[in-house]
């Protein structure tokens, strides 16, 4: 791969869930400054985060849509000011924007997740650390969005692949033309997908291969025992997203 986000570590990634929360840990939740800076210590290189946008404009990293989860509160992050959330997630490990990560943890490459129309401003945000930067989202409207805002500023963060896309490259693949294949994952770096969609299993021998002839490296997700780990880095797969940071570095070692 030619992005340099590619480059801090060889294949297979280990790319931290959120973070990392570990089993034993007590105080602090996902997405926030504590479970960056565990997955940090605990030597991944990698982390995944989620991006929404407080009703004050602010592009924070936050999975769900609503405090519900995390903190009983029933109210929207787009409902909620930044000041406001950050006090409310003050003793639960610390809200990050998205720049604050990326100042915060100058080592660390940050695949970020759009999760709503708002948060495709991170692409504003995000020139001066475009190298350490994946840009990606369910809906390939607004990961194109994101990266849109991105370019037009003089940047290219790296991406992987909407749903559409993913679904796009199947058909493609059906056909049995490798051009087509590669058609429709230009621009695109990786694939970062379930192991099923349901019955169906998505991450075959077959589908490795195929993405990686259109250059794209492939991310599963959210993989956290390590049988599963090792049964799926001897597919081939280029990374595992993972709740269990831990165990998906020893798995990684064990297989280099």
């Amino acid at each position: 791969m030619t992005h340099p986000w590619f480059h801090a570590t060889g294949t297979p990634r280990v790319l931290a869930h959120r973070g990392f929360v570990p089993p034993d840990s007590e105080g602090f939740v996902e997405n926030t400054l504590a479970a960056f800076a565990a997955a940090h210590a605990a030597g991944a290189t990698y982390v995944e985060s989620d991006c929404h946008v407080t009703s004050d404009g602010v592009v924070v990293l936050f999975h769900d849509d609503n405090l519900a989860r995390v903190t009983g509160d029933p109210r929207r992050i787009a409902d909620v000011r930044h000041a406001e959330l950050a006090a409310i997630m003050a003793d639960r490990g610390g809200l990050l924007t998205a720049v604050e990560a990326l100042e915060a943890f100058p080592t660390l490459r940050f695949n970020l997740d759009v999760k709503s129309d708002g948060a495709t401003r991170l692409g504003r945000l995000i020139p001066p650390y475009a190298d350490r930067v994946l840009i990606t989202s369910s809906s390939d409207r607004r990961r194109r969005a994101a990266l849109t805002a991105a370019v037009e500023r003089g940047a290219i963060p790296a991406t992987s692949a909407g749903q559409g896309t993913v679904i796009r490259m199947l058909l493609a693949r059906a056909t049995g033309s490798k051009k087509l294949v590669r058609r429709v994952l230009k621009r695109i770096d990786a694939l970062q997908v379930p192991e099923r969609f349901g019955w169906f299993r998505l991450v075959t021998t077959g589908f490795v291969r195929a993405a990686h002839d259109a250059g794209c490296e492939v991310h599963v997700w959210t993989i956290n025992d390590t049988p599963t780990m090792m049964r799926l880095l001897e597919l081939g797969v280029d990374g595992i997203v993972t709740d269990r940071t831990d165990l998906a570095l020893a798995a990684v070692a064990a297989r280099r």
